[in-house]
């Protein structure tokens, strides 16, 4: 996969940007988020304290700390955007960065033998998803007649893992730059509201911790987004949402090479072209899911050599560094969603991606309640 990250995606072109004082802008960024991620903090521990006996007392206390950091995040972008000093702190808002380290740590807290169990469903259901929901979008494109570039990237965003896996078709297919701003912007303006939506649907229709987790995983489409909302829905359904999604990004790679391929031989039909190999497989495969892996196999052989409290207060640990990092990540959310993309992308690409996402919806929940129905957490 490609190490462009997705703020780099988001932001404006290079020739645009500040050269000289970058390092010291991307600095004065990362004391900016950690500022707004102390400040959820503060929030999330307190507001509840502050509406005791009030009629907002219930809802302070359902209210969790990836409402407190979207939030944040969204009005830092507002005041920033209105001051000027968003693109010249853009470097900091490393979403990507801060949710796979994140999940990493994540990975500590998942037992091995949940990760093995559930690898099967969540495996079965990312291919039957990937594979439905790509070859609507792909189809629905080219009805509303899309670039098949734009149609490749949409595809990619909806089907798999949004912006990562736009950046990673974006190479595949060498799409405009616009293209992917287009893309990255969409994914971002449809993720917030699911983080939202889909755990209180999950409530509504009374789905268990592991249906839930399994729909949130395989339909949201950003990790980070998928992450914040599968907190909302409870550790239990965060650990299967994160196990789906993590298996759904394991298959960029593949998505990718097979997106050059056809690129290279059917739509550009360049005879010279290189058939991509192992190598650019490698490339392409996102290299966190193997650290989340490891840190469960690591995080369930510990919990076997030492005493039941030793373990329980390495896991303290390996949860507080992981809160903060997913919040630092849910910051950054915030902080990095444009609207001027979406103005510009025009309503054909909108109309494909709503489209395609209310698909996914539907076919991902079907998929969830079929394959995780009796799944033990």
């Amino acid at each position: 996969m490609t190490t462009t990250n997705e703020t780099e995606a988001l932001a404006p072109p290079a020739e645009d940007r500040p050269a000289p004082n970058a390092v010291a802008w991307t600095a004065a960024g990362l004391v900016v988020v950690l500022a707004l991620a102390y400040l959820t903090k503060y929030l999330d521990k307190n507001v509840p304290g502050w509406l005791a006996g009030t009629g907002l007392a219930r809802i302070s206390k359902s209210v969790e700390y990836p409402v407190y950091a979207i939030a944040i995040g969204l009005i830092g972008n507002v005041v920033l955007t209105t001051t000027g000093l968003r693109d010249r702190l853009g470097g900091a808002f490393r979403t990507e960065f801060f949710i796979k380290t994140g999940l990493v740590l994540l990975g500590v807290s998942i037992n091995l033998s949940l990760l093995v169990t559930a690898a099967g469903p969540a495996i079965v259901q990312a291919l039957v998803l990937i594979s439905g929901v790509f070859l609507f979008t792909w189809w629905l494109g080219g009805r509303f007649g899309l670039d098949d570039k734009l149609r490749a990237l949409l595809a990619s965003a909806v089907s798999i893992c949004g912006v990562s896996a736009a950046i990673a078709a974006a190479g595949a297919v060498r799409a405009k730059r616009e293209q992917l701003a287009y893309a990255a912007s969409l994914v971002i303006l449809f993720a917030l509201p699911s983080i939202f939506l889909l755990p209180y649907l999950a409530d509504v229709f009374g789905l268990s911790d592991a249906v839930a987790g399994a729909w949130i995983g395989g339909n949201i489409d950003t990790t980070a987004a998928v992450t914040a909302a599968g907190t909302l829905a409870g550790e239990d359904a965060l650990k299967v949402a994160t196990i789906v999604k993590v298996t759904q990004n394991a298959l960029i790679g593949i998505v990718a090479i097979a997106l050059t391929a056809y690129f290279a031989f059917k739509v550009e039909k360049s005879a010279d072209a290189e058939r991509p190999g192992l190598g650019e497989l490698w490339r392409r495969f996102p290299k966190f899911v193997l650290g989340f892996v490891a840190a469960s196999i690591l995080g369930t052989w510990y919990a076997h050599q030492v005493s039941a409290a030793d373990n329980t207060a390495a896991q303290a640990v390996a949860t507080n560094l992981r809160t903060w990092f997913l919040i630092l990540a849910f910051v950054s959310i915030g902080l990095e969603f444009r609207v001027k993309a979406l103005r510009e992308a025009g309503w054909r690409p909108i109309a494909v991606f709503a489209s395609a996402t209310v698909v996914n919806i539907g076919l991902a929940l079907g998929l969830a309640a079929l394959l995780f129905a009796n799944f033990q957490v």
